[in-house]
């Protein structure tokens, strides 16, 4: 990944979003699903994230079982 100073002398990401593109793609998604979709959709990524900790959790623990054992 390369790496290039900005005007103030910091350090970023080439290719890293900044805060115009999140308010450009947080009007798109508004505009698209409407202000009464957005908790809904919301509240499944919510719950998809959550989904994926656990999972990883569990595969963690099932890979530790496996390595006492040896």
């Amino acid at each position: 990944m390369s790496h290039i100073l900005n005007s103030v002398g910091q350090l970023q990401l080439a290719g890293f979003m900044g805060g115009y593109e999140w308010i450009l793609i947080a009007a798109v998604v508004l505009l698209l699903f409407g202000g009464k979709k957005i908790p809904e959709l919301m509240k499944g990524l919510g719950g998809g994230i959550k989904e994926f900790k656990n999972a990883t959790k569990e595969e963690e623990k099932d890979k530790e079982k496996l390595e006492d054992k040896k």
